[in-house]
């Protein structure tokens, strides 16, 4: 068979059901002849964010893949490969490379060599016969150890190349590791003792399925939990031990927590340096549990480590803490001072946050959305910037997986192939992107994607013709260029496209909006609200 022929087969085996792309790249036809769906964006971009999602969503069960043209096109994707890259998250990136000969020869674009520093593995296909080895070391590196992209580039006269018949591939295996059973005595000890501990939960929850085992731990000791930004949602939010996710924005409950802590303990994280997480204040005794052994000491100092998987490693040291503390601690008092806290920090932002003021408040528009929806039943995604910073710390996430949070790398226009591709996961459930007219210039053509590919998400559009955040660092530039001005009736655009759009300026129809859109999805068609916002540039942050 032919090697576009045998790819193919080895991604319906390895049971990759959807492939991203833009033409051209002759595994699209050949995905297409093996019922692979095939889902061609507007750009390689928003491809790559929709099949991030599909990792994401699924836990890496169903691993998302994309392929695109060589040249333009796989320089088109790098930004994208960036983003899995620098969020962690297992994509299979197939770019079509150059032919053999001229593969090395500049100034053309050598996947290969030019996303090297954004995957965690990058091979070309040398030739077909050597198909099923690449392909096998490609899913072997997505679906173990620290999840990120994978590039294999296959140059386009490969495609003509023979591969043997019977195809000799099977689907890889999958490991998890354990930590060590010492380090888990020493690290059990350390909690039962401490007196003001917290944990801070990652995205290796997600990933791990961690989610009982996290809860039982914070119930068993009576530790209070915040989670990162891409860890959101492995904790829910109205639980009496939940403090919210620390971003760049956070609920006052964070920070408070984690300055007065004695020990602070870090699961499934990487504890990365970023403008767009919470500090980790010094002083404190800090527990780093990660599977990745790069990131211990990276940027938090560690005294005490666990290497493994977030499931078995809070399994491992669950059991040791219910040899030193038989029946689960009383919480009441950390619920209490949980509660304190937060009701101070809700008088000074409910006048936000329900302002009846026009042009309207982001915040109100954002509080009724989630006092309008099932948060349950919804899957909510952010974009960089404003809308990231006024969703977040608000937004109180009841069950796994329904808040796909991000930030190490910040692109603009992120959100709406998250959207998209939740959406092609749980068709059942309400998608929605809430993004500003900044992020919306960048992959806004992609909502005809949504209409055509019959992908009926929610889109939430905050437009106040600004890049408001921009505005203290550029006076001069819009005074006299009007450097930071923005505009357009994006509403009209999703009509253009053949979708739902609705402009709203009335705070009293906010909410009637949000159910007109909701009702449009559930009738298959992909709404974009858009609502005319202030210039709002405060976040809260403590």
């Amino acid at each position: 068979m032919k090697t576009d022929t045998a790819i193919a087969e080895i991604l319906r085996r390895e049971g990759v059901d959807v492939l991203f792309g833009y033409p051209r790249n002759r595994l699209l036809e050949a995905a297409a002849v093996a019922d692979i769906r095939v889902v061609i964006v507007r750009q390689e971009r928003t491809g790559l964010h929709m099949a991030d999602a599909v990792s994401r969503l699924t836990r890496g069960r169903k691993l998302g893949a994309f392929c695109m043209q060589h040249g333009p096109g796989a320089e088109n994707a790098y930004g994208g490969v960036a983003q899995a890259y620098g969020e962690s998250v297992p994509v299979l990136v197939m770019p079509q490379g150059y032919a053999r000969r001229i593969a090395h020869v500049p100034h053309n674009f050598n996947s290969t060599i030019q996303m090297a520093g954004i995957s965690k593995h990058a091979e070309p296909v040398t030739v077909g016969a050597e198909v099923p080895n690449i392909f096998r070391r490609a899913f072997t590196q997505l679906r173990n150890g620290r999840l990120q992209p994978v590039v294999v580039e296959i140059p386009h006269d490969a495609f003509a190349d023979e591969v043997p018949e019977p195809l000799s591939y099977t689907p890889v295996v999958s490991t998890r590791c354990g930590p060590d059973p010492e380090a888990v005595e020493r690290v059990a000890d350390v909690l039962v003792k401490a007196q003001r501990p917290v944990i801070y939960a990652g995205q290796g929850v997600h990933w791990a399925s961690a989610y009982q085992e996290l809860r039982e731990l914070a119930e068993l000791l009576a530790i209070p939990v915040c989670t990162s930004l891409p860890g959101k949602s492995s904790f829910d939010e109205t639980h009496p031990l939940a403090l919210g996710s620390g971003g760049n924005a956070h609920p006052k409950a964070v920070p408070h927590f984690l300055r007065n802590a004695d020990v602070i303990f870090g699961i499934g994280c990487s504890f990365s340096e970023t403008a767009f997480g919470i500090a980790i204040p010094s002083g404190k005794v800090v527990i780093h549990a990660t599977l990745d052994p790069l990131d211990l000491n990276k940027s938090v100092i560690a005294q005490h480590a666990l290497l493994g998987d977030a499931q078995l490693t809070l399994r491992a040291l669950v059991a040791a803490c219910r040899k030193r503390v038989s029946t689960n601690r009383d919480a009441s008092h950390v619920a209490a001072e949980i509660k304190s806290v937060e009701a101070e920090w809700m008088r000074e932002w409910l006048p936000r946050l329900t302002s009846d003021a026009t042009p309207l408040s982001p915040y109100r528009v954002l509080w009724d959305l989630q006092h309008t929806v099932d948060v349950a039943e919804t899957i909510i995604t952010h974009d960089a910037g404003s809308p990231r910073d006024q969703l977040m710390p608000f937004w109180k996430t009841t069950r796994p997986l329904t808040y796909i949070g991000w930030g190490k790398t910040t692109q603009l226009g992120y959100g709406l192939g998250l959207a998209m591709g939740a959406k092609l996961v749980h068709p059942e459930k309400l998608c929605i992107n809430v993004w500003g007219d900044a992020a919306i210039g960048f992959t806004g053509m992609d909502f005809e994607t949504a209409v055509r590919e019959r992908l009926p998400i929610l889109s939430i559009l905050l437009n106040n013709f600004s890049m408001a955040i921009e505005l203290p660092v550029m006076p001069k530039a819009t005074e006299k260029y009007r450097a930071t001005d923005i505009s357009g009736d994006y509403a009209a655009m999703a009509r253009a496209f053949g979708g739902y759009g609705e402009r709203v300026t009335d705070p009293a129809e906010i909410a009637p909006a949000i159910r007109r859109g909701v009702a449009q999805t559930l009738a298959g068609k992909p709404a974009l609200l858009e609502f005319i916002t202030a210039q709002e540039t405060r976040i809260s942050k403590f």
